[in-house]
């Protein structure tokens, strides 16, 4: 079994595609004017509009209502990456903290308020894990 993807479903796709295109530096592949895919490594991130629900029945998902789950993205340099993060998120959760499980972690919002992520392991044991 291999993760695949993970998907998003939100009431603005573009707006919600360029917040992740702008922080990924990659561009999405748009398969339908309701669905884009942007590939990260062997991961893809899938957004997808409130349109797409139909295919599936009403009421499975509710935009920009997460609670649960952090998309977290493992970067080069947490620190480099702040000083994309901060003029594009509007919502800066934890600016970049060395956490006790040894990765250096920025903690932000995307444009639906989903929990976004961005870690480098620093500590050996945290290297090990991701190695």
């Amino acid at each position: 079994m291999n993760l695949q993807s993970i998907r998003i479903i939100t009431a603005d796709i573009k707006r919600l595609v360029s917040f992740y295109e702008t922080i990924t530096g990659l561009p999405a592949k748009w398969l339908t004017d309701d669905f884009a895919e942007v590939t990260i490594g062997s991961c893809t991130l899938a957004i997808g509009s409130t349109n797409t629900l139909s295919f599936f029945g009403s009421d499975i998902a509710e935009p920009a209502n997460n609670k649960s789950i952090i998309i977290e993205f493992r970067v080069e340099n947490v620190d480099d990456s702040y000083t994309i993060i901060k003029d594009t998120a509007k919502d800066i959760v934890q600016e970049p903290t060395t956490m006790p499980w040894g990765n250096r972690s920025l903690l932000f919002r995307d444009a639906d308020g989903n929990l976004i992520n961005f870690f480098t392991p620093l500590s050996q044991d945290a290297l090990k894990r991701f190695n």
